[in-house]
């Protein structure tokens, strides 16, 4: 189950980006319930990841970077540049999903095309640092995710 959930959370997180692009691609052509499927389809699959990644986080523990050490302290920039990242998207994207909501297309579409570009950095930084905890690096040691996050 450990080394299950981070490829599960990884397949979530570029469906998700995939959703979005698809959703993003089919406003463009005017088909306003294409988007608003394929958008609320990246939010599920996001909200699925996130969840699965605090579960993970708080029941098992994350993964520290097992790489070299001269790659240690670009990894660890990359990782927080990557969280503020993550954390600017969703909170842009709550806004972004309670405008539509709210009906309030003019603020949605204002804030909609920045809240996409940042959740697609987001995904694209996401799947770096995956690649580099998973696949280009053996793993790390489990450790909570303050020691995970600082780079010990």
């Amino acid at each position: 189950m450990q080394l299950f959930l981070p490829y599960f959370n990884e397949a979530c997180i570029l469906a998700s980006a995939v959703a979005m692009a698809l959703g993003w691609f089919q406003i463009r052509r005017r088909r306003v319930e294409a988007h608003r499927r394929l958008m609320l389809t990246g939010v599920v699959l996001a909200a699925l990841f996130f969840v699965t990644y605090v579960a993970k986080t708080l029941l098992i523990g994350d993964t520290a970077f097992g790489g070299p050490e001269r790659w240690r302290l670009p990894y660890q920039v990359f990782l927080q540049v990557h969280s503020v990242l993550a954390t600017v998207a969703a909170i842009l994207g709550i806004i972004t999903l309670r405008a539509a909501y709210r009906e309030n297309f003019s603020l949605h579409r204002r804030i909609g095309p920045w809240t996409a570009s940042i959740w697609f950095i987001t995904a694209a930084s996401g799947l770096v640092v995956f690649l580099l905890l998973y696949i280009i690096f053996p793993p790390g040691p489990t450790t909570d995710l303050f020691r995970a996050w600082i780079g010990h």
